[in-house]
């Protein structure tokens, strides 16, 4: 049969071909709407790009208004104040600075709960926000002078009670709205507010009288009384957005995890909707008004378990490693850790220490750390040297008190009490606690055997050889201790609700520590850091009376004082401080000591002087 091509054919085949065409046509259209959306996506980033430009020069301009401060306030010039990006700009000017690449981090440990600024409490949430809020003031590493951030310049009155700061132009928070003396008086009030769960800073923000807005760009600070960290106060406060956070009621803010929003060089790609058990990543604040920060995202992992943070690290999977003593000395003797990354061991006042903390009201009623005799005894069964030397091998070392030996609040007189179960048993048999069956194990006048539960953080390795350490130490002395490892939100809830026997942990320190927050007894109520119940009077007098003294020989004296008076009340068993020890990628250029830590402090605002070579760089946006 002859095939012919007939008028269908024609017709299917025009169809065909006009459908060639749509296709193509179509094609082209989406390329040129690709091309479009690229075009507006770069002049998006450019404007961007420009506006926080043009903000940065706004802020080397002169503000043009004069200061409402009185003539009789001490003044210094603006024109002499430090300039907060120079360690970025010495770096800026090295011939292989770049910027790019992500910065990553382990924190060791799950968030407890919440990144919300203020209303989060532990060290890890603060490293996070630390790079996406700003003070007004921050201290330079390395000469300790104090350095403009959010201020530009400020006075302090002579009787150091009142501080006045003038403020940045120009300056915006991450969602583009400015920064003014609004955000500041904010700040204070929203700390202030009962119906917000920050009884912490509000032990210390009680201190400050008022915070009054003198105009958009000037506020005042007025205190009650001379305190000798006023300045560290009023300047070291997260600046918080009026306009973002005034929007939600006082039960969620408490309840919200994520709600983070500031001025600083990053942000969270979402300001309100973090919850635990996600990836921590903070990208560039595209406005940010100083010099542009150097790594394109920084990224904090929360893997706890030790082995698995040494596998990431020998993977390349981490650029800090925070290892603990044995992995430190065993990477020392490995050549291709060395070989990849730099070690680095830090002896800081910012290291802190740690305790033992003896709950001395358990259910309403006195526990049987309420008596000092028990206290002290338990201190002297505490083998810390052992602990230091076996465990920690040498990295670390014991402590009498709330400081470092080196520290000039410390008594050099005062040395930790020592290991010795001997006297130990004596000072529990004075406060009722002895064999009574030769079975070595000591109870009290009602039979009952001295028996606690230790709380501490799970699925650390460390601390699970420091508690097993203090189980035979104690059991030596007759006492029975029972582990409790609890995961890190249960622990923050246990300290909450008081629901604990004794519990170890950890403070971070300071360059001149402030006991108020943790040993006074008015912070025993409202979810204070006296967590233990430690009422002590004539420590509350010497303790208030140091924060109220000035002249510094006169205060040391007063610290001195209330450093006697814990070594001798005991209301924790001070462990030891230790080292931080660390490895740093090798790709990461311009790290270095400063006069505290490492030159990026970790609690501090000041700007990440840290950058990766062009050439050296693994990862892109």
């Amino acid at each position: 049969m002859e095939n012919r091509f007939g008028f269908k054919d024609l017709i299917f085949t025009i169809l065909i071909v006009v459908l060639i065409v749509a296709v193509l046509l179509g094609m082209k259209q989406l390329d040129r709407e690709w091309d479009v959306l690229q075009s507006i996506q770069r002049q998006g980033q450019t404007q961007t790009e420009l506006l926080a430009s043009i903000s940065r020069t706004l802020n080397d301009l002169p503000t043009g208004l004069p200061s409402a401060a009185p003539t009789t306030q001490q003044s210094t010039s603006s024109t002499k104040r430090l300039d907060p990006f120079a360690a970025l700009k010495q770096a800026e000017a090295v011939p292989d600075f770049a910027r790019g690449d992500y910065l990553v981090d382990n924190l060791g440990t799950k968030i407890g709960g919440t990144l919300t600024p203020y209303i989060s409490s532990d060290l890890y949430s603060q490293w996070i926000q630390a790079k996406i809020f700003e003070w007004l003031a921050f201290q330079d590493p390395d000469t300790l002078e104090y350095i403009p951030q959010l201020a530009r310049d400020w006075q302090i009155s002579p009787d150091g009670l009142t501080i006045t700061f003038q403020l940045r132009r120009g300056v915006r928070f991450s969602d583009g709205q400015p920064f003014t003396a609004d955000d500041v008086v904010y700040t204070f009030d929203f700390n202030m507010d009962p119906k917000i769960n920050t009884p912490r800073e509000r032990a210390y923000l009680g201190r400050i009288q008022s915070v009054q807005k003198i105009n958009d760009y000037e506020v005042v600070f007025k205190m009650k009384e001379p305190y000798y960290q006023s300045f560290d106060l009023c300047s070291g406060l997260y600046i918080l957005p009026k306009h973002f956070y005034s929007k939600f009621p006082q039960e969620q803010i408490n309840e919200n995890p994520g709600l983070v929003m500031g001025t600083g060089p990053y942000r969270l790609p979402d300001p309100q909707s973090w919850r635990p058990g996600q990836k921590i990543e903070l990208v560039r604040n595209e406005l940010y008004w100083g010099v542009p920060p150097t790594f394109d995202k920084l990224i904090f992992d929360e893997v706890e378990e030790e082995a698995a943070e040494e596998t990431m690290f020998r993977n390349g999977e981490l650029d800090i490693y925070r290892c603990l003593a044995p992995q430190f000395a065993r990477l020392l003797k490995d050549p291709s850790a060395i070989a990849h990354a730099n070690p680095f061991v830090i002896d800081s006042p910012l290291n802190g220490y740690y305790y033992i903390a003896w709950n001395e009201v358990q259910n309403g009623k006195k526990s049987i750390f309420a008596d000092a005799r028990v206290r002290r005894a338990m201190t002297m069964l505490t083998d810390r040297e052992g602990i230091c030397r076996e465990i920690y091998l040498g990295y670390a070392t014991p402590i009498s008190g709330p400081f470092t030996a080196s520290s000039p609040q410390a008594d050099p007189s005062i040395k930790p009490l020592p290991y010795d179960p001997v006297a130990a048993r004596k000072l529990l048999a004075e406060a009722g606690f002895t064999d009574r069956d030769q079975s070595g194990v000591l109870k009290g006048p009602n039979g009952t055997p001295l028996r606690f539960r230790l709380t501490y953080p799970a699925n650390n390795a460390t601390f699970e050889r420091v508690i097993l350490f203090l189980k035979d130490t104690f059991a030596k002395g007759g006492v029975t201790m029972e582990p409790d490892p609890q995961q890190w939100a249960t622990v923050m809830q246990r300290i909450e609700h008081r629901e604990f026997e004794a519990m170890t942990l950890g403070w971070g320190g300071a360059l001149e520590s402030d006991l108020y927050q943790e040993f006074d007894s008015s912070q025993m109520a409202d979810q204070g850091d006296n967590f233990m119940s430690y009422n002590n009077p004539e420590f509350d007098r010497v303790a208030r009376e140091a924060r109220r003294t000035i002249d510094t020989t006169k205060r040391m004296a007063l610290w001195h004082e209330a450093h006697r008076i814990l070594a001798e009340d005991q209301p924790y068993t001070f462990l030891l401080s230790r080292k931080t020890l660390r490895f740093i990628d090798k790709r990461i250029h311009n790290v270095r000591m400063s006069r505290v830590e490492l030159d990026m402090v970790d609690l501090w605002t000041n700007p990440i002087p840290w950058y990766v070579p062009k050439a050296m760089q693994k990862y892109k946006q």
